[in-house]
């Protein structure tokens, strides 16, 4: 999705030198942000914040900001006085080491060697340490000797200084913390984001729930808490790289177990770090990814956005030279049906609805199978009974009798607590598994797979879409919906909501008072009840001439099939929601649909197509030069009626963000929405 356009204004700058610093004034425009001025001065949002405390508070146009030269020291008062490090080269030929730098990283940026910079701070051999002060010699300059320590007295008051700096930095953030924007650069982390603040994941998120499924480059995020960290002005960096408490590994990393079938690439896609970031934490990585190796790894993993990847026909870099194993397990209970005659088993084909779920699957699969053949796809497919209800399956005899450990992908079983057996029996072999129905999410094992988007996702998607188009959003939600109300209110702050009449019916003056003229307005129905749905649409249609209006469901609704909503009114207004599957009238849609038909004389439904669709995607991903993980961080892809884009889970695993944003058009065909 594409995200808001920034709005550049002139402006008018006055600049003027002082003793310390050379200042700006700036004055505000309608609708600009402190995040917005930041970006256009090359300044951090801290550093406006420390010059105009009161902006923490909100702007106002035609206020006038102070806005500081970059890098230079900002000016606050006596008491408070700080200085902001910026990663450009100090006067002194210094840098303090910020979190997640890397000396690799740190001789790229200063365009040095890293045996000069570590000939310059031998210490930098056995790792960096954050806050430590490092000289940078300039390039082709003889490396100066480092300055001998301080005494033992100045390491004492220098460490006495600190800790007092300390103690009023933290009563200082408890009495005026303040919250601070954050617009989200490329390649940034909410692991890393949270670093710079000083703050949890956890609280990161809560402040800012969309995130919860992903960044996106140039997301406005709202920081509850602490800025970063900065050094008061008169302490002595010298000083304080010997005196300052190190920061144990501990406490930034966790240990990682290297699995089977793991490589560099795939490490640090988990990790969201570079190669050579995840190399210098673990210099042993030079000599190969080994099974079993212990590794330092950040101790919060970031989560991968779910419009990161672009999507990607993967039938155009096939690789047949490996030979793969592709597993199904499959419910179709074979032992209670094998002593039936054939009368008893066509009534239990009637009556049992979870079987012919099986079978419609099942046959789909076969269709995929038979398209990897025509495409000459080196894998071999291996179909078990999982013999499975809600309760018991047979998956750890299967998995004993027929070592799964072999296999490179398993599709199944359909019972998420099925699933979730068979990834932790496979999870040391790394085997991935593909959850194939099940909307369900319970344990999260780090080679479970959710192929079906889950409800509170498609929820969110919708609001992401909404929100994209910078649309005005007003709720009509039944009173009886009161948990539907409190999501809405708890995520999504920017919504309105209409207000009912003292009969509980929908003030229709109350929904227009709402709505706003030259703004696509977005109108989000809960309700069940068709009284209800029938007198929003009423006042709806009676607005639309003045109005750009859109309706939009959340989630499948029962009440709108009844005879008494006129289907063509919900085109009128056309109609949004978000979908796990969309209606597909493409060549290679059509192509599938026949190819079905012939074999099994009759259309394929929701379940075939699923079955081929998760089936063939799985198919692909293995007959690639990649890993089938390695295709998980590169690659969405899109088949028949279901999109595949699967994104990290903070605790383990992945889930499928996939979603389709449909809408009914006026010739009441049904459209996806770009």
């Amino acid at each position: 999705m594409k995200q808001f356009f920034y709005v550049l204004v002139l402006m008018l700058v006055v600049s003027f030198t002082a003793k310390a610093q050379q200042n700006v004034k700036h004055t505000v425009t309608s609708g600009e942000t402190v995040t917005q001025i930041a970006q256009k001065y090359k300044v951090t949002p801290l550093d406006i914040y420390t010059l105009n405390p009161d902006a923490r508070n909100g702007l106002k146009e035609n206020a006038v900001l102070l806005i500081p030269s970059k890098g230079a020291i900002v000016k606050v008062p006596a008491k408070e006085q700080k200085v902001v490090d910026t990663p450009s080269i100090k006067k002194n030929g210094s840098h303090t080491v910020a979190p997640k730098e890397t000396a690799y990283g740190l001789a790229k940026q200063y365009n040095i060697s890293v045996a000069d910079l570590e000939k310059a701070n031998p210490g930098i051999k056995e790792g960096l340490k954050i806050g430590q002060v490092l000289t940078i010699p300039k390039k082709g300059q003889e490396v100066p000797m480092q300055e001998a320590k301080p005494s033992k007295k100045e390491e004492r008051k220098a460490e006495k200084a600190e800790k007092k700096a300390e103690k009023e930095e933290k009563k200082e953030a408890k009495n005026t913390a303040q919250d601070i924007s954050h617009a989200v650069q490329p390649k940034e982390t909410k692991y890393s984001i949270a670093k710079k603040y000083g703050i949890t994941l956890e609280e990161l998120e809560k402040r800012n729930p969309e995130t919860k499924d992903g960044l996106k480059i140039g997301q406005v995020l709202t920081i509850k808490g602490n800025a970063p960290k900065i050094e008061i002005a008169d302490k002595k960096p010298e000083v304080k790289q010997e005196v300052s408490k190190p920061e144990t590994a501990d406490s930034n990393t966790n240990k990682y177990e290297v699995k089977p079938k793991e490589t560099l690439y795939s490490l640090s896609r988990q990790f969201g770090l570079s190669q050579n970031e995840l190399i210098d934490l673990n210099p042993e990585l030079k000599d190969g990814v080994k099974v079993g190796m212990l590794l330092k790894v950040p101790n919060t993993l970031p989560i991968s956005g779910a419009s990161s990847k672009d999507f990607t026909d993967l039938t155009k870099t096939l690789s047949k030279k490996d030979r793969k194993e592709l597993v199904l397990l499959l419910p179709f209970n074979l032992t209670k049906i094998s002593g039936d005659s054939t009368s008893t088993v066509q009534t239990r084909l009637k009556k049992d609805g979870f079987l012919n779920m099986t079978l419609d699957f099942y046959s789909g699969a076969l269709i995929a199978i038979d398209s990897a053949k025509t495409l000459g796809l080196n894998i071999d497919v291996k179909i078990f009974d999982s013999q499975e209800n809600k309760n018991t399956s047979n998956i750890s005899s299967t998995f004993v009798q027929n070592n799964l450990t072999k296999a490179d992908v398993v599709i199944g079983p359909f019972y998420q607590v099925h699933a979730e057996k068979t990834a932790e029996m496979l999870n040391q072999s790394n085997v991935p598994v593909i959850s194939p129905l099940s909307k369900e999410s319970g344990k999260l094992y780090s080679n479970l797979y959710q192929s079906m988007p889950t409800a509170d996702y498609l929820k969110n998607a919708m609001f992401d879409y909404m929100n994209s188009k910078n649309g005005n959003i007003v709720a009509v939600v039944d009173p009886k919906k009161a948990t539907t109300r409190k999501y809405i209110s708890d995520n999504y702050g920017n919504v309105r909501f209409a207000t009912f009449t003292d009969k509980g019916g929908l003030s229709a003056e109350s929904l227009k008072s709402l709505l706003k003229p030259n703004q696509m307005n977005y109108v989000v129905m809960e309700t069940a009840s068709i009284w209800m749905i029938k007198s929003t649409i009423t006042a709806l249609l009676a607005a639309q001439p003045e109005y750009q209006l859109q309706l939009v469901i959340l989630e499948s609704n029962d009440a709108l099939d009844s005879d008494e909503i006129l289907v063509s009114n919900l085109a009128k207004l056309k109609m949004m929601y978000p979908a796990v599957t969309r209606e597909n009238d493409t060549p290679e849609a059509l192509i599938f649909a026949k190819m079905y038909k012939k074999k099994n004389n009759i259309l394929p439904n929701q379940y075939a197509t699923r079955g081929f669709d998760v089936t063939f995607d799985a198919l692909l991903r293995l007959s690639q030069e990649k890993s089938f993980e390695e295709t998980i961080y590169d690659a969405a892809t899109e088949q028949v009626e279901n999109k595949f884009n699967y994104n990290r889970n903070p605790a383990g695993g992945y889930s499928n963000k996939g979603v389709y944003i449909l809408y009914y058009d006026e010739d009441l065909s049904v459209k996806e929405a770009k």
